[in-house]
């Protein structure tokens, strides 16, 4: 699906897991869950989609290189390097690279354990 309400599909997009580790050991009640950091690439032209939330998976994203384009609430954000952005339980987004540069970004998040 490709409409404006679900946001265009991924493409373009590169992800490498860096680290994790099992949060169950580490915090009493976080049994299940990880703290995860990956590198996100995202080619010229390249979309993280579709429309997506982080309920039960905050996070933080910090860019390296390049701009990502924030898409949320209606509203399109550039973010550049050393910027970021959190994503709490409220945030439901895509991303794009609308520049000419490949875009690197540093995610962070919580997720739960497969």
């Amino acid at each position: 699906m490709n409409n404006e309400k679900a946001g265009p599909e991924t493409k373009g997009v590169t992800v490498e897991l860096l680290a994790a580790l099992d949060l169950g050991p580490e915090i009493e009640g976080m049994a299940g869950h990880q703290l995860r950091m990956r590198l996100v690439t995202i080619e010229p032209g390249g979309v993280f989609g579709p429309m997506h939330d982080h309920k039960d998976r905050p996070g933080m994203v910090y860019i390296l290189q390049g701009t990502i384009t924030d898409h949320r609430n209606g509203v399109a954000k550039d973010y550049g390097p050393g910027a970021g952005w959190p994503e709490d339980r409220n945030t439901k987004h895509w991303l794009e690279n609308r520049g000419s540069i490949t875009a690197v970004e540093i995610s962070v998040d919580i997720v739960r354990q497969d």
